[in-house]
């Protein structure tokens, strides 16, 4: 019995190990969905540690798949657990957790790129922007092939403050492949520094809080994963649309490894591209002779405030895709040579 005054933690009743349930269930992970299995719960233990402080939280796990974060969540004395599960075959091992800690545990079937999180959590919850972030966190053992997608959403819910983010600045605990945790959180001038590089960091505080090697899993990847966490910013570092973000700095790193001045010719339309390059990277005060992966998230912000005016003025700019005008000229030239392949050219080839 407690004593007098103090809430007693929760803790779970005796059940089946992790191994036991993917044995009980003839569980298996589906390679062509990059699973991958943790059971070691003093790893889980570790990850959900890196949350914060969850007692009396509410939380959505991502992908629980057969429950091992899960339990280190509910073990941390959370108010509320929502599991979001794409794969039937873990959904019965999910509802024996939901039975061992009644009240506790919510399970959705269905996809997390498709589920909407704007009433996931009781309203009461809702923070203001510039307050410290609500009582609500996003934690999962992402598969690889969904993580970078997913992330790249969930910025762009950030920046507009939605889905998730209603709640105020909602923080996220993630694992990523290890090279993609580096580009996360990759400086100006690091190998790694890279288009996700700019995109989380313009928008969340992103911090690789420890890397899990490979054999920690089941079955073993051939990379090792990074636990990445990431808190919103109340201002973020380029108050622009997240879509005239992504434009610009997708630009840029297409051509990684020439000067930015040639990623940045691809925002405009063949007919004045150089000079009205030229025009965005002086006004932006950019020198053109810079690697993309050297601008500073300053510089990047000059580049997107120049290019907004430069779309405010001609508001047909911002809708020019470099890649159908490529095409384009593909078809042209297809039309003139229909007897033989044309060589593809060195942009289309990067492209």
């Amino acid at each position: 019995m407690a004593a007098p005054g103090k809430v007693a933690a929760f803790r779970l009743p005796p059940l089946p190990t992790v191994g036991e349930i993917i044995k009980l269930f003839r569980l298996k992970a589906q390679r062509q969905l990059s699973q991958n299995f943790l059971l070691d719960l003093r790893l889980t233990d570790k990850i959900v540690k890196q949350a914060g402080e969850l007692k009396n939280a509410h939380v959505c796990e991502v992908g629980p798949g057969p429950g091992g974060i899960t339990r280190s969540i509910l073990s941390a004395g959370v108010e509320q657990l929502l599991l979001i599960e794409k794969d039937a075959r873990f959904i019965p091992g999910l509802q024996m957790l939901s039975e061992a800690a009644p009240g506790k545990v919510h399970i959705v079937h269905g996809d997390i790129l498709t589920y909407k999180m704007e009433k996931a959590f009781p309203k009461h919850l809702k923070k203001d922007w510039e307050d410290e972030p609500p009582d609500i966190h996003i934690i999962g053992n992402l598969p690889f092939s969904v993580s970078t997608p997913l992330i790249i959403k969930w910025l762009g819910n950030v920046s507009k403050r939605d889905g998730p983010f209603t709640y105020g600045r909602t923080q996220m605990t993630l694992t990523f492949q290890k090279e993609v945790g580096e580009r996360l959180t990759a400086n100006p001038g690091g190998n790694q520094r890279s288009r996700l590089s700019i995109m989380a960091q313009h928008l969340c505080s992103v911090e690789n809080c420890f890397v899990i090697p490979g054999q920690a899993f089941v079955p073993k990847p051939e990379v090792d994963v990074a636990v990445v966490h990431f808190t919103p910013l109340v201002q973020p570092k380029i108050q622009q649309p997240f879509e005239l973000v992504e434009k610009v700095v997708r630009s840029v790193f297409q051509f990684r490894r020439k000067y930015c001045f040639r990623g940045l010719e691809t925002l405009f339309p063949e007919s004045g591209r150089f000079k009205r390059t030229e025009q965005l990277m002086m006004t932006a005060n950019v020198d053109p002779t810079l690697r993309p992966y050297q601008l500073s998230m300053s510089q990047f912000r000059n580049l997107c405030n120049t290019y907004r005016k430069m779309c405010d003025e001609d508001p047909g700019l911002f809708v020019f895709d470099y890649r159908e005008e490529l095409k384009q000229k593909k078809r042209t030239r297809n039309l003139h040579k229909s007897t033989s392949q044309p060589e593809q050219t060195e942009e289309e080839d990067q492209l």
